[in-house]
């Protein structure tokens, strides 16, 4: 068991990961007005409109490898997959919920595929978990004791079932855009719950920017408009996306993504703050990353330089 200071500085030091995104929206929304999730019922106190069917998952081109080449081409060190996002649709066989590939067209684990591709070409591969879980009810108005359990047994699973899991990032818990509370469902619970499990996974959260009270990493979605402060010191590390949204769109591979060159310029402003960057990758419904935004992965893999590893710890570093 490492300290939490010596895991931030291993995971600061890797730099450059790749966030990946397939989920239901992947299915749902490529063609709608829709970004990625039913943000009014949440939010704005709408009736939920967009509920998903699992017999309508079925990539059938379902190919991990592929996305691993893409991220290894990249430069890429570590990974994240979003193995449930905010409508519940969980992409392993979970006993948690019936919202989940045991009852999809195309019952692949997706996790486990996932996990097995990157590890086999030595990256990182850690998972992200929404709280927020409009099927199942747990939102910023609801966490009741039934609906803890489905988290903490879902969390259970990722951290039991699929072997090391070097940092998990949690999502709708805490956020200004949804989900339960603190009050609700404290950090502490969790967090003893993921160390009970895996001693040194990090736990990082999207929606808590404030400090490491709250997070082992501080998390900036900088693709929907959070920033680093001007005199962080670490250890943070920050989301974009080349593409419009965050899932694929049934426009994207007609649409060129932003350029490499833009990215590799942000990504060096961060990488001098001890921010990790992580560049999303979509996966079409398929299950296939499209030609275009593999091939900005490659330049960006070509043209990356990376700083020296951190040895000590800079001051004005975050600690608990």
């Amino acid at each position: 068991m490492l300290s939490l200071m010596e895991l931030q500085k291993q995971f600061i030091n890797m730099r450059l990961g790749t966030f990946i995104h397939f989920n239901s929206s992947t299915v749902q929304f490529n063609s709608s007005e829709m970004e990625d999730w039913e943000y009014d019922c949440e939010n704005n106190d709408k009736p939920r409109l967009y509920p998903f069917d699992e017999k309508d998952w079925n990539p059938s081109h379902l190919d991990c490898d592929q996305w691993a080449a893409v991220a290894k081409s990249g430069g890429c060190k570590f990974a994240a997959y979003t193995a449930k996002h905010h409508e519940g649709f969980a992409t392993w066989p979970t006993a948690y919920s019936e919202h989940s590939v045991k009852n999809a067209t195309n019952k692949t684990d997706v996790v486990a595929a996932y996990l097995k591709a990157f590890r086999k070409v030595g990256i990182e591969a850690g998972l992200y978990f929404s709280i927020l879980d409009l099927t199942a009810g747990i939102s910023k108005k609801s966490c009741n004791e039934e609906q803890k359990k489905i988290i903490k047994g879902q969390i259970t699973e990722l951290l039991t079932n699929y072997g090391d899991i070097p940092f998990l990032i949690l999502d709708g818990w805490n956020a200004p855009w949804g989900g339960p509370s603190y009050e609700m469902l404290p950090f502490e619970e969790l967090d003893d719950l993921v160390k009970s499990l895996q001693p040194d996974c990090l736990l990082m959260n999207i929606g808590w920017t404030e400090g490491i009270d709250g997070s082992d990493i501080l998390f900036f979605e900088n693709g929907a408009g959070q920033d680093v402060y001007s005199d962080f010191k670490g250890p943070g590390v920050l989301c974009q996306k080349l593409t419009g949204t965050w899932f694929w769109r049934a426009s994207d591979p007609v649409t060129s993504p932003v350029s490499a060159s833009w990215a590799l310029e942000k990504m060096h402003q961060y990488f001098t703050m001890n921010v990790n960057f992580v560049l999303n990758l979509s996966p079409n419904k398929e299950g296939r990353i499209d030609d275009n935004l593999a091939n900005e992965f490659e330049i960006i893999g070509k043209e990356l330089v990376l700083p020296e590893p951190i040895k000590e710890l800079p001051s004005g570093w975050l600690k608990r």
